[in-house]
């Protein structure tokens, strides 16, 4: 099926999948497993709807929190997100323009702010911090992110906002003319450092040595449909897809005229599984008794994925 251990010697670790298949109870055992080796661990809720601390069973908000030792949490709110983004760019071209200048570029920063793509970016700029190292408290991130659609877009946008910055930078270069010094410039001096951002986040992303993404699905018919195009988004992107986890696989024997009928028709998706993603490292985590909250049953969520 798959070895899960090589997925701990990662510095990045994305947890993915269709909405409701267990993200979280996955990104948060494995995380916890990585703790308890000796890893510096940060966990990172990316996902609107935040369950991160129903799971770990104690408060975790918008600031890093430590939850046990080697184990840190914290839920990325992108609207706060936004609003210091949008703070930080106001603050950094308040020495690049007079007042008149300043109060229309504000006005148009705020007008841009209220767009719906601007939480997006706003996320994708935090989560770039977090893997290009801006807290050195931490070896491993492990991000529970949005359903899958939302995912693939975070993903996809550094090569976006790449091309929006070139398109700035030719833009600028032209309005300075060609006797003036470029490096001398603000306004382009802060263009080459965003654009270098976004290239130090795009390798440490595609590079299988620092990142690898993990799917997660059950053995249900939507589930591996969205998982075989998430594959193949996240091929096409050039992000390693370290292992899908196979969740709240029911177990084998029971009397229950029901429950045998039930296994049989997952057995058939299992099957279906195996085949098609032959080429993906597999892990299978049972079907608990109980909801998965607090650390106890999410050590056997991790027992289950790393033995």
């Amino acid at each position: 099926m798959g070895d899960a251990s090589r997925l701990l010697d990662r510095k990045v670790l994305f947890f993915g999948g269709k909405g409701g298949v267990g993200k979280t109870t996955c990104a948060s055992a494995t995380a916890l497993a990585a703790s308890r080796a000796g890893r510096r661990v940060l966990l990172v809720s990316t996902d609107p709807a935040h369950n991160t601390a129903d799971i770990l069973g104690r408060p975790v908000g918008p600031d890093i929190v430590e939850v046990q030792p080697h184990l840190h949490a914290v839920e990325v709110d992108a609207a706060r997100e936004a609003a210091r983004y949008v703070d930080e760019v106001k603050d950094r071209i308040k020495s690049l323009f007079g007042h008149q200048i300043l109060k229309e570029a504000n006005r148009q920063i705020d007008l841009a702010a209220s767009m719906p793509a601007a939480e997006e970016v706003a996320l994708f700029d935090r989560i770039g911090s977090l893997i290009r190292g801006e807290d050195d408290r931490f070896d491993l991130i492990v991000f529970d992110t949005a359903p899958t659609g939302h995912t693939l877009r975070l993903i996809r946008m550094p090569e976006l906002m790449e091309g929006w910055i070139r398109a700035l930078s030719r833009s600028r270069r032209a309005m300075l003319g060609v006797d003036q010094d470029e490096g001398s410039d603000p306004i382009m001096r802060s263009l080459s450092e965003r654009l270098e951002g976004l290239r130090e986040f795009r390798a440490h992303l595609v590079s299988p040595r620092v990142t690898a993404f993990v799917l997660v699905l059950v053995a249900e018919r939507l589930p591996i449909e969205e998982t075989s195009r998430a594959l193949g988004q996240l091929e096409d992107a050039g992000v390693l897809v370290g292992a899908l986890v196979i969740n709240r696989v029911l177990p084998a024997t029971s009397p229950d005229p029901f429950l045998v009928a039930r296994q049989a028709q997952e057995q058939v998706y299992l099957d279906e599984i195996d085949r098609r993603f032959a080429a993906v490292p597999r892990l299978r985590v049972p079907q608990l008794p109980r909801d998965v909250c607090g650390i106890e049953t999410l050590e056997t969520i991790a027992g289950a994925l790393f033995g």
